[in-house]
């Protein structure tokens, strides 16, 4: 295939009269392309002009190939087709020649000519002389020969399109005089402008040449163009013929360096790029101008755009020539729009020759193409028996070139002459157009053809060099690789909108070619010939086709990750791993992949599908995968757009085969939302017509279908038959399923999927077709094509059948088949619900007839049982509306209840489950997340829409549930549903109504927590558990007990049953089986416990497994009870000691809100000891409020006759107490009141919720009591129940409402609905109950209420000694005091007294003292200083004598207390100090120890502060006893003023009273 060229490429003409270009070649070639150029434009911003290829060109070198040749090739970068280096049109055979002496005649549209952008003037002066002589005239000959031109007269416009700068380059050959001068003189600075500083006369001989040449031939003028410069050409780079021989005399010792030399190419290289940019911006003006002239012209008569377009196309030309392709295609751009524009205006106006010229009506090629169809279908040679009858490739010039192969080229025709001689259609136009854009795009896009092309030409240029001749350029930088794939994509998505219409072209050039020669007439319409019709359509298929391969093959790009294929490899190969598609491959078809092999000028490119033969693999080098490009930018709509021309091309195929009858497979696919639709028929609407009988098409009349216009071999070979047409349909398909892969299109992914899927099947290949069944279905699943999806899996489910994989055939393609169905059976109920017909505006949706569905569902069950596996399914899958139908319903007699489950079936068939199975859970913590199963007792039978299912438990257990899960069981397949979570909301799921309460009757098998009415402190308490059989007469019994409060343990191993039922057997772990037990009696097993911390409450959790005489049914009952285990009441204890006794008060308070009730109280003594109590009135009730405790006193002494305590001694007493609590008093009192008279005014159907009703009852008791209410029921003897008429009672029963079909009838008004529903009917006697009972009155003895005694065990404190201390006065002191309790004295009064001590160790119950020891003692009396003034022995010690065992034990304990011998009397002196009543001294008495820890003398320690020594306690008697201290004054003198102490009255004189007279008062 020729492609365009990717180079930018100006012309530089080159004069060498002296035979020097073969010297300044190899370090010139290798300098070119220029690079980074920066034109400014006049119209917008800089431009950057990255490479620029220039084309050397000698003057007057002959071209290979003339312009005006038409099958000259077009490069697409030049302004007129050549095929090689062609000659100036303004060349000159010499310098001395006239300018017109050889000229050619310059073309009058300047679009169609080429000329330099420079022209180079290689110049050979050895030495001054010669340039004096000869080189000087020559040059100036040559100037005004060739170079005027581009001085000519400003505003000549011919010259302006053809603008050009000129260049004088010395080249300085080695050995010469030349050679040893400097470039400048000594005087000018070798970096300055030397045109500034010539002049145009001679200075002497110091100018160098290069000076003469620049004074001679630069303009003198400011700004002025330097346009000489000079080449030095090294010794070595010179051969040796051509070195003279011949070296100056005189050397001037000047010597050119390397670095010197690479300046001098660096500025010559500079001077290219800037006169070269100087010519282009000089076109362009003038270019632009022309344009702009002509676009105003466009309204005057005879205005023409072919002209125009030729005048515009050389604008874009002359930008493409100079790399500036975006600018280039703009112009095309507008051109494009420009010629629609025009087509436009023509046909609205009618006349073409009025608007812009007339274009041919068709195209001649076309037409032949047509015509040579035709006869090959006259003449009866079909499909592939002549081939060279279509084959264009002959022209009349024999040049080949094929019209399918190569449909877009802008070399393919002289498209830019006949566009000038308006001899071209508009087909060709736009043919022409798109080629010209798509050119340039790849030329923007870097793609690989442009570059290929682009090294070959530099290698061109690179072999233009003369052998064996050393360059000194550096190497050449290379080019970048990288490709714009955004510029590739949009090369492809114009090619996506040039086919259809182009298409529509084709079809109008041939139709009006052949018109006029096969019209035929019937009744005044022209009726198109159907074969005509089938040669037209297979032209533009083929066309249609071809474009889109060429284009396919153009933007081809390794860059593309391309995944390996999808169709599974031949028998014996192996699939290929992922490679990035490379650019030396066109597309991988199927398993194989075409190269590109280097082709022969001329010509045409392989297709870019190569048709896929069997066995065929391309080898790649083993580098391309490691040389993949990374993502870039556009390759996402690269890949996108390339896999829209492969579908394109698909579509066509398509087509072609649909007419031959070889369909891809959808038209069989199964319908299933079209089955009642039926086809109707076209009817005239005009009156005079008749209709015709409708017949049949004759199968022997059809016209066989031809390739006739079929001119491409690829799709002509499809065509050939079945097998070929599917294998590329199917390699298309593949191609673009990998590219939308690529371009990450899921849905175009999956629809090729789809295709490919449906395609296997109907050609029979079901397990491919089950692979791509497979990997599809989950899409269109998530996107809700349901009729789609259906008919897919119709057939997915036929592949695995056919196949014989029963395992996927039911667990994946029946299954989703089914849920799809039901899914849309789900859509269409909604659809018909209430709320949508009011709100429902246009509905079209379309729903799968069930005829297509029936039968698979039998078809499954039917395979599931020979499955190793238990197909489960998600009951939402098949079942909608399931929900509870009221409230359960509870047998007679029996302990147990049923539930009614309504659900609605989506399925087409009806099958019949063998059991359906139900299970609540309860989350409450108190029954530990117990769980009931409800199951069906027989088979039941599902028919499509609503079904009715009882489901029945023996299980009960109170409570509110959550409906968890339900199964359904058919066969080998489990329909299944699990609530999700713990959310326990009223809704769950497809589970509406999903709440169930459960209630436990009356007269059904109970069980109740007690605690026992005798607490002992001193012992593990127990708890009773009660059993109440109801009406159940029970013949085997098994109660598990367990603990349910952390903590808490029971000692089941002490455990016992009370009571004459006894159990059969007794396990440790909580576990009692009992035989016969009777309707209505009861069993009760009593089990200690223990806490580990201190509750107020522990729970049991109780299961009885019990089975019952009537039908031997096995019921199982859980129940979790509590009852409170914390005291009541709080006691405490105040001991006070004396010699013979003590005493004890005991405080009893509540430890609740609630008032106590005390009925009696008793201290029991022990063997030690004894108590003492007053008198306790019969029938005498102490009540304990919070506020106000009760105190008990008793008194303690030693029993007479006991010994010494020893450790066996019991010495505990035991305090018991009789005691209830008041609010447990009203809640019994309520609960027993209430229930007698609900079970007495309510019918048998509502008396089994006696128990329920109370419930609600005490529960709301409890909490509405407050310590107010219950202080006041105490003072007054009756309970108010006032408060429990605020509860909103119809509320507090909830589970009790009437079955669905009651609430749901709309006709069912509040009445029917209060009559119904239980819980109004329980509120209601609730209420009236209330009414009846304003107040309770609450018992005043033990009959109303049990008591709870409770038994406090009292310890003796041990105490070794208890001391007696009395202080008494020797003399009787004068009744002189006020109060008759006190003695009365005088202050200062001399008080003689004596303290008199004694002990006792009756009190010491431990003998921790030991009686056999003696312990010595220390006293110390002590006062305040200003009370008492304390005279005699204030301090001093005593010994308490032992006593011996024997002793002890033969006195009873008469040795343990003091005698007269061993008590102690010690005087006293007491002065009292102040007036008033006066306590007695107070006496210390501690036991003295030495420091060895003895008792005894010698180094006395005070055992109180070191906490060692013996508990002792004193007694003193004085304490509460005062003196009465009186003043003896008769008369006192005082003086008022404040001259006292302090500032008071001052004491002048005292007289005493005598009443003390014969006292000493001190």
């Amino acid at each position: 295939m020729e492609q365009p060229s990717s180079s930018s490429k100006v012309t530089v003409e080159y004069f060498d009269p002296h035979d020097v270009y073969k010297l300044l070649a190899p370090g010139l070639i290798p300098r070119l392309p220029l690079r980074d150029l920066h034109w400014q434009s006049h119209a917008g911003p800089v431009r950057s002009i990255h490479t620029l290829h220039t084309e050397l060109v000698q003057a007057g070198t002959d071209s290979k190939a003339t312009g005006s040749e038409p099958t000259t090739r077009d490069d697409g970068f030049q302004t007129a087709t050549v095929g090689g280096r062609a000659s100036s049109t303004d060349q000159v055979d010499s310098i001395g020649r006239a300018p017109g002496a050889s000229e050619k005649r310059r073309h009058q549209i300047p679009g169609l000519r080429r000329t330099p952008y420079l022209k180079v003037l290689l110049v050979r002066c050895d030495d001054n002389d010669s340039y004096k002589s000869t080189v000087r005239a020559e040059i100036r000959e040559w100037i005004k020969a060739n170079a005027t031109t581009s001085q000519g007269k400003p505003g000549s416009n011919a010259e302006n399109h053809d603008a050009f700068e000129w260049l004088i380059i010395h080249v300085v050959i080695p050995n010469t005089v030349a050679a040893t001068q400097p470039r400048v003189g000594k005087a000018l600075d070798s970096t300055s402008d030397l045109s500034k500083a010539s002049t145009s006369r001679w200075r002497g001989g110091s100018s160098t040449l290069l000076e003469k040449l620049r004074s001679d031939f630069n303009s003198s003028g400011k700004g002025a163009t330097d346009r000489v410069r000079q080449i030095r050409i090294g010794i070595n780079d010179v051969p040796y013929d051509l070195l003279p021989r011949v070296v100056p005399a005189v050397p001037t010792g000047y010597h050119e360096t390397e670095h010197d030399a690479e300046i001098a190419w660096l500025d010559l290289i500079a001077k290219f790029k800037e006169l070269i940019l100087s010519s282009f911006d000089t076109r362009v003006r003038q270019y632009e101008e022309d344009i702009k002239e002509k676009d105003g012209q466009r309204g005057l008569p005879g205005w023409n755009f072919c002209t125009f377009f030729i005048l515009k196309e050389g604008l874009a030309r002359g930008f493409e020539n100079v790399g500036l392709v975006e600018d280039a295609l703009v112009v095309y751009d507008q051109l494009s729009v420009g010629l629609d524009a025009i087509i436009h205006e023509q046909a609205i106006a009618g006349s073409a020759e009025a608007h812009g010229g007339a274009l041919l009506s068709y195209t001649e090629e076309l037409r032949k193409l047509a015509q040579r169809a035709l006869d090959q279908v006259d003449s009866g040679k079909m499909e592939f028996e002549d081939v060279e009858a279509v084959d264009l490739q002959k022209g009349e010039k024999g040049q080949a070139d094929n019209f399918d192969r190569i449909p877009i080229s802008s070399t393919k025709k002289p498209y830019r002459e006949l566009i000038l001689a308006n001899n071209v259609s508009l087909f060709d136009f736009r043919c022409y157009i798109f080629a010209r854009q798509i050119a340039l795009l790849l030329r923007l896009g870097n793609a690989s053809s442009t570059r290929e092309e682009l090294l070959a030409k530099l290698k061109e240029q690179q072999e233009l060099a003369p052998r064996g001749v050393a360059p000194r350029a550096p190497q050449p930088k290379p080019a970048d690789e990288s490709e714009n794939l955004s510029q590739l994509a949009e090369i492809c998505r114009r090619a996506l909108e040039f086919v259809p219409s182009v298409s529509v072209l084709i079809s109008r050039d041939i139709t009006a070619a052949l018109a006029a020669a096969r019209k035929e007439e019937n009744g005044g319409k022209a009726i198109v010939d159907p074969i005509l019709a089938e040669v037209i359509d297979n032209i533009v298929a083929s066309f249609a086709f071809s474009v889109a391969q060429q284009i396919l093959a153009q933007t081809s790009t390794k860059a593309l990750p391309i995944p390996p294929s999808s169709l599974g490899p031949k028998d014996g190969e192996e699939q290929k791993v992922s490679i990035p598609e490379p650019k030396t491959m066109m597309h991988p078809a199927r398993s194989t992949s075409l190269s590109i092999r280097p082709q022969q000028a001329g010509q045409p490119p392989r297709s870019p599908l190569g048709f896929p033969g069997p066995g065929r693999r391309a080898s790649l080098p083993e580098n391309d995968a490691a040389d993949a490009f990374h993502l870039k930018t556009g390759l996402e709509e690269l890949a996108a757009r390339r896999a829209e021309l492969y579908t394109l091309s698909r579509n066509i195929l398509e087509e072609s085969g649909k007419k031959r009858g070889w369909t891809d497979g959808w038209a069989s696919v199964p319908i299933v939302g079209e089955s009642d639709i039926v086809e109707m028929q076209e009817v005239s609407l005009d009156d005079d017509s008749t209709p015709e009988p409708t017949q049949k098409p004759n199968p022997d009349a059809v016209m066989q279908v031809s390739v006739a216009g079929v001119d491409n071999e690829l799709l002509r070979t499809a065509l050939d038959n079945k097998d070929d047409f599917y294998r590329l349909y199917e390699t298309l398909t593949d191609k673009a399923l990998r590219h939308y892969i690529v371009a990450s299109y899921h849905s175009s992914v999956e629809a090729n999927k789809a295709d490919l899927a449906v395609l296997k099947f109907h050609l029979k290949e079901y397990k491919e077709a089950a692979d791509y069944f497979h990997q599809t279905l989950p899409f269109y699943g998530r996107r809700g094509w349901t009729l789609l999806e259906i008919s897919m899996l119709i057939m997915f489910a036929r592949c695995l059948k056919e196949l014989r994989k029963y395992d996927e055939y039911v667990n994946i393609a029946i299954r989703q088949l089914l849920f799809k169905a039901a899914a849309a059976e789900r859509d269409r109920l909604e659809q018909k619900s209430h709320l949508r017909i009011i709100l429902k505006t246009s509905d079209d949706t379309k729903y799968p007839e069930t005829s297509a569905i029936k039968g698979f569902l039998g078809d499954m069950l039917e395979i599931s049982q020979s499955l190793d596996k238990e197909v489960r399914i998600p009951l939402d899958n098949y079942f909608t509306e399931v929900e509870l139908d009221g409230a359960p319903v509870y047998d007679e007699g029996k302990d147990s209840f049923s539930l009614f489950v309504n659900m609605r079936s989506l399925l087409v068939d009806e099958f019949s489950a063998q059991k359906i199975s139900l299970r609540m859970v309860n989350s409450s913590s108190a029954l530990g997340g117990r769980e009931i199963w409800l199951t069906s007792k027989e088979p039941f039978t599902f028919r499509p829409g609503k079904n009715k299912v009882q489901l029945k438990s023996s299980i009960i257990m109170a409570g509110e549930y959550q409906v968890d899960m339900l199964r359904v069981q058919a066969r080998n397949v489990l329909l299944h549903w699990e609530r999700d979570g713990m959310g326990m909301g009223p809704t769950t799921s497809i589970f509406k109504h999903a709440s169930v309460v459960l209630y436990q009757r009356s007269k059904a098998l109970d069980v109740k927590l007690l605690a026992t009415n005798e607490v002992r402190l001193d012992r593990s308490n127990a708890l009773d558990l009660q059993v109440s059989t109801g009406w159940n007469s029970v013949t085997k019994c098994e109660v598990k007990i367990r603990a349910a409060t952390g903590g808490l343990r029971l000692l089941m191993g002490e455990a016992s049953a009370i009571g004459a039922r006894q159990p059969t057997t007794l396990a440790e772990s909580g576990s009692f089986e009992f035989g016969v037990i009777p309707a209505e009696s009861e069993v009760r097993v009593r089990f200690p416990f223990t806490v580990e911390h201190d509750v107020h409450t522990v729970a049991v959790r109780v299961e009885v497994i019990y089975t019952t005489e009537a039908g031997g049914e096995t019921f199982t009952f859980f129940k979790t009870d509590s009852v409170g285990i914390s005291l009541a009441l709080g006691v405490n204890v105040q001991d006070v000691f004396k010699h013979g006794a003590l005493y004890s008060r005991f405080t009893v308070s509540t430890a609740s809100l609630s008032p106590l009730r005390l009925f009696s109280s008793e201290l029991e003594g022990s063997e030690g000891f004894e108590a003492h109590f007053g008198e306790w009135a019969t029938n005498q009730i102490v009540t304990v409020f919070p506020k106000q405790p009760a105190c008990l006193l008793y008194k303690i002494t030693r029993r007479e006759g006991v010994g010494k305590i020893g450790p066996k001694t019991k010495k505990t007493l035991f305090l018991k107490l009789r005691y209830t609590v008041l609010l447990e008093e009203i809640v019994g009192l309520v609960e027993k009141k209430f229930r007698k008279d609900f079970e007495d005014c309510v019918e048998e159907q509502l008396g089994g919720y006696s128990k329920l009703v109370t419930g609600r009852v005490v529960e709301f008791l409890r909490q509405g009591l407050s310590g107010y209410e219950l202080e006041k029921a105490a003072l007054l003897g009756e309970l108010n129940t006032g408060f429990l008429g605020d509860v909103q009672w119809e509320r507090q029963f909830p589970g009790l409402e009437p079955p669905r079909s009651v609430l749901n009838h709309r006709f069912s008004g509040q009445g029917e609905y209060q009559r119904r529903s239980v819980a109004f009917q329980l509120a209601g006697v609730v209420r009236d109950w209330l009414r009846e009972n304003p107040t309770l009155e609450l018992k005043s003895s033990e009959e109303g209420f049990p008591p709870t005694t409770i038994i406090i065990p009292v310890d003796i404190p041990p105490i070794t000694v208890v001391h007696t201390a009395d202080i008494q006065f020797q003399e009787p002191i004068g009744p002189g005091g006020t109060d008759a309790g006190s003695a009365a004295v005088c202050i200062n009064q001399l008080i003689p007294a004596t303290l008199h001590l004694k002990w006792t160790r009756i009190w010491d119950t431990a003998g921790a003292g030991g009686v056999n020891q003696d312990l010595e003692f220390s006293y110390e009396l002590t006062a305040p200083a200003d009370t008492w003034l304390l005279g005699g022995r204030r301090k001093g010690h005593f010994v308490i004598p032992g006593v011996e065992e024997e002793e002890d034990d033969e006195g009873g304990g008469a040795n343990l207390t003091s005698t007269p011998d061993t008590e102690a009397d010690i005087p006293l002196l007491l002065i009292p100090l102040r007036e008033g009543y006066l306590p007695y001294p107070s006496v210390d008495i501690r036991e003295v120890r030495n420091s060895s820890g003895s008792s005894g003398g010698g180094g006395e320690v005070d055992l109180a502060q070191h906490g060692m020594g013996h508990h002792c306690e004193t007694d003193c008697r004085n304490l509460g006893e005062t003196v009465h201290v009186l003043a003896d004054r008769g008369k006192v003198t005082l003086s008022l003023d404040a001259s006292g102490p302090g500032g008071g009255p001052l004491v002048l004189e005292s007289e005493a009273s005598g009443a003390l007279r014969g006292r000493v008062v001190l």
